[in-house]
């Protein structure tokens, strides 16, 4: 039984998932958005958000525990550089992962994970939605009413004396 076991082997050994997530983390950071299933999206995001998050305080000590789960100099340098510049304010969430369908072939989930703020499409401002300008159809009886109100304002008042005898029988 798996009581609380919280991590996703991936029906890999500790080594290859260690050494997969690695490199995925590595064409991640490089890249900002790759392509994968969603339960490898999911396990990579435990694995390298952590990574982000240490990459704010720039230190030796930072860099050489990052180096040690990256193996890549040049992703820990694009790392601290870059990407811990435009997260220094985020104060967690750094990834997006996307769903996009499912594989043909064997028919797994597959999705897009991103760093989320390189995403342009998503930073953009959403535009303001115009007002509805349907109204119902009593609005609209209401704007043509003072040609149709003219023959039937008689009525209503040939019915008022009518009101007031039926008090006056009581």
């Amino acid at each position: 039984m798996r009581h609380g076991c919280k991590i996703n082997h991936l029906s890999r050994t500790h080594s290859h998932r260690i050494a997969m997530l690695s490199n995925m983390a590595t064409s991640l950071i490089m890249h900002k958005r790759i392509e994968t299933t969603v339960a490898k999206a999911k396990a990579l995001r435990v694995y390298v958000e952590p990574l982000i998050n240490r990459s704010k305080e720039d230190t030796t000590h930072n860099r050489r525990i990052v180096f040690s789960y990256l193996h890549s100099k040049e992703a820990v340098n694009e790392l601290f550089r870059e990407v811990s510049q435009k997260v220094a304010q985020r104060p967690g969430g750094y990834t997006r992962i996307l769903k996009t369908g499912i594989r043909h072939g064997d028919n797994s989930e597959m999705c897009i994970i991103e760093l989320v703020d390189y995403n342009e499409n998503m930073l953009k401002e959403p535009k303001a939605k115009k007002a509805k300008t349907t109204r119902r159809s009593r609005a609209k009886k209401a704007e043509a009413a003072p040609v149709a109100e003219a023959p039937m304002a008689e009525a209503p008042a040939a019915e008022a004396p009518a009101a007031e005898e039926s008090p006056k029988a009581e």
